[in-house]
């Protein structure tokens, strides 16, 4: 097969046009996670959720978060997922998760938990039956052996139960009251006639979804979905969507969650972009860069700076306390940013945009 050859701009092109970033217009919430493959959910909400961000910066202001709520608990469009980090999917690609599910994939040492609180097991699948949807909160604790962690886990064993029998599918997330999770059986929550995808053959597919949303990625990421590319000005052999080269692109201005899947994968957003980040959250104040949830800002096919910005609901302020430039602004970048300042506010239910003073 013949290797692909790309050039800078036409890889960005193709990463800002599969992560929904340019500019066609879109309306449907649900066509978006289909085509981006699943939503980060992220508590942090310095500005806002992150899976709002992401969708608003997908659809504009005409998005609602409880259009995502609604679409999870009452279309039945989307569903939770919880292994490793929680995330919203779109229920037709649930088929390519049962499978590995139902094989039960966990690690020895919860393998060994949950045979030893086997009746503890039985007895949430119980109740669930018969008295759910549930709260965590709401499900008593009838562990034999205690979950052992030196973390925040210890001994924290309803959670652990609830979200092992989820990644075995036996139970699933129904919806949320506020930020808990309400959990049900999975036969209440997932369509019962979803057809289960062998596992080799979904990994496969889920390689294709994958690169889809991205464009252009390494192998260690997509597999060998895709076709090989390499990149001017990188080194190396990446794996490219080959329905996505040589479209045409038109760019427009856009404030990125941290968590964007465009600047998620810090190394690829540097060799890509030329872009440098780092979720600074959990870095002492005085030690940060660009602030504790600075969101990225792309203009086209560029990554261009950050935003460092909280909103104050209090004073109904979106305070921007910097504007890191990661090259000058141009006047026509700088009012770009200022108008998505502008919308993001408006959005936000906000009155005003507050700049520090330098």
């Amino acid at each position: 097969m013949a290797v692909l050859r790309i050039d800078g701009v036409e890889a960005r092109r193709i990463a800002v046009r599969a992560q929904l970033l340019d500019a066609h217009p879109r309306t449907d919430l649900v066509d978006v996670v289909r085509r981006l493959t699943f939503l980060q959910l992220d508590p942090t909400a310095a500005v806002a959720p992150s899976a709002d961000l992401v969708a608003w910066g997908r659809l504009g202001s005409a998005y609602r978060p409880q259009d995502l709520l609604s679409a999870v608990e009452q279309d039945r469009a989307l569903f939770e997922q919880t292994t490793y980090q929680a995330m919203v999917r779109p229920i037709t690609d649930l088929g390519l998760y049962l499978a590995e599910m139902a094989a039960c994939p966990l690690d020895g040492r919860r393998r060994d938990w949950l045979r030893a609180n086997e009746s503890f097991r039985r007895y949430v699948l119980d109740l669930l039956r018969d008295s759910g949807p549930l709260l965590s909160r709401e499900v008593p604790d009838r562990s034999e052996v205690p979950w052992p962690s030196s973390g925040w886990t210890n001994n924290r064993n309803v959670t652990q139960m609830l979200e092992l029998l989820a990644a075995r599918g036996e139970i699933a997330i129904s919806g949320r009251v506020a930020r808990q999770r309400r959990w049900d059986l999975a036969e209440r929550v997932y369509p019962v006639d979803t057809p289960m995808v062998p596992v080799a053959e979904a990994l496969r597919l889920r390689d294709e979804r994958l690169l889809g949303s991205l464009g252009i990625a390494r192998a260690s990421v997509v597999g060998q979905a895709g076709e090989p590319a390499v990149v001017e000005g990188t080194s190396g052999e990446w794996r490219v969507d080959p329905a996505a080269v040589g479209a045409p692109f038109a760019g427009r201005t856009a404030l990125l969650s941290p968590f964007d899947r465009l600047v998620h994968d810090r190394r690829r957003a540097l060799e890509l972009f030329g872009f440098e980040y780092r979720l600074e959250m959990y870095v002492p104040k005085g030690q940060r860069r660009w602030g504790y949830f600075a969101l990225p800002v792309l203009h086209h096919d560029e990554l261009v700076g950050k935003v460092d910005a909280t909103a104050d609901r209090k004073t109904s302020i979106l305070r921007v306390h910097a504007v890191h430039e990661d090259v000058p602004f141009s006047a026509e970048v700088a009012e770009a940013v200022r108008a998505e300042l502008e919308v993001l506010a408006s959005w936000l239910g906000l009155t005003a945009v507050e700049h520090a003073h330098r």
